[in-house]
């Protein structure tokens, strides 16, 4: 009878809200930002551009990261159009690649760069990032030289888009050339407050480079991440996050000094269904207590 009594008497205290239950029964974990470079996917978006963002987005990515800008459109829809189509399926487009052609250094603006950026606005990103260096522009130090004007002079442009410009690495950069490291180059000519880098953790390590040396040598610069393993062995493969030889943890302690914002799972090729191949990386980061990346 005293249980009775004491489970109305509570009963009757909550529904009048005189019982305060410990704050965190009510509050919401924060869905981990993670986000997916869409050309993982590139051979399934031809086929179904909308049903395979739907696939990602079901996967829970929160982000895109687009890899099919050409000649104004992305995907074969207006910038708007690409924008909300990815709007509509709860994920946003927070970042797109492009090789489009760097602006001229001869001249205060290059129309070309102006309407990328311009473009790249227009679906809702927050960051241009150039793709890939073609070999005939990285043939010398003086090259990549020349390279840092332009990528600061392009970086100028995109700000007045209100977008921030960042480079992706390869493998390539790391080689040495006279004596210098061209990545080192890039970063040593480039201006900290605009040019920021998106570091590829697969690339950077195949080179035999250590991704927490150039945090602690360029702090702060490393905005962005591509999040990619390596199978072991002397092809060294890309795996699927989690399932190769990166050591992760090591990584992401370092996140803050790095400068990390946003993270992207890239997997350039994959050895099963690439759809399978997302949601164990996905899985991965988003159950590793280490990776600390939330929606704002």
């Amino acid at each position: 009878m005293t249980n009775r009594r004491n489970f109305i008497k509570k009963a009757s205290l909550f529904s009048a809200g005189l019982i305060v239950l410990p704050e965190i029964s009510f509050r919401s974990v924060p869905a981990k930002e993670i986000g997916l470079q869409l050309y993982t996917v590139r051979d399934q978006i031809q086929q179904d551009l909308k049903g395979t963002l739907e696939k990602v987005a079901e996967i829970g990515y929160r982000t895109i990261e687009a890899a099919g800008y050409d000649n104004g459109k992305f995907y074969g829809l207006e910038p708007a159009a690409f924008g909300s189509l990815v709007t509509s399926t709860g994920m946003k487009v927070l970042s797109s690649h492009t090789t489009a052609q760097l602006p001229s250094l001869d001249s205060s603006e290059s129309d070309v760069w102006k309407k990328v950026a311009e473009d790249t606005a227009g679906t809702g990103a927050r960051y241009l990032v150039y793709a890939y260096l073609t070999e005939d522009k990285r043939k010398s130090l003086d090259d990549y030289k020349r390279l840092a004007e332009k990528f600061n002079k392009a970086a100028e442009i995109c700000k007045k888009s209100g977008l921030i410009f960042g480079y992706h690495n390869h493998d390539f950069e790391f080689e040495e050339m006279g004596g210098e490291i061209p990545y080192d180059v890039l970063l040593n000519n480039t201006d900290p407050q605009l040019v920021k880098m998106e570091i590829d953790l697969y690339w950077i390590i195949r080179a035999g480079k250590d991704p927490l040396e150039y945090f602690k040598k360029y702090p702060g610069r490393f905005e962005l991440w591509h999040v990619k393993d390596m199978e072991p062995g002397k092809e060294k493969f890309f795996a699927e996050v989690g399932k190769g030889t990166i050591d992760f943890e090591r990584i992401f302690a370092r996140a803050d000094e790095a400068g990390m914002k946003h993270i992207f799972v890239e997997q350039d090729r994959s050895r099963q269904d690439p759809f399978k191949s997302i949601r164990i990386s996905f899985d991965y980061l988003n159950n590793a207590s280490f990776v600390r990346t939330y929606a704002s």
